[in-house]
């Protein structure tokens, strides 16, 4: 008998889906982090993908961009360390741009 997490990361490889499987967790492992230590930020924001050792975050306004920013060491250092989560050196944050007015 095996558990489902433990063959889930075979699969992926099997498919081709690893670097899909390990962008995945690291967005869920993200959003727990933000949860966990700006929890003003938690759903205003979100990992759009990992750019060799850089997170690219998207804020969805300015406060929020900018706690980040503040937060930033703290959040590599706790994202690094998460089993999810890569050793990453650089936290690269957007502002969402609204589009058009309707």
């Amino acid at each position: 008998m095996e558990r489902i997490g433990e063959l889930i990361p075979e699969a992926a490889r099997r498919l081709g889906l690893e670097d899909e499987l390990r962008e995945a967790r690291a967005i869920t492992t993200f959003a727990a982090i933000v949860a966990e230590r700006v929890p003003a930020a938690s759903g205003a924001c979100r990992l759009i993908r990992l750019d060799g050792f850089s997170l690219v975050v998207e804020a969805d306004v300015p406060i929020v961009a900018q706690e980040l920013r503040l937060r930033g060491p703290e959040l590599l250092a706790a994202f690094g360390a998460a089993p999810g989560g890569i050793r990453a050196t650089d936290l690269r944050i957007r502002v969402r741009r609204e589009g058009p007015a309707v």
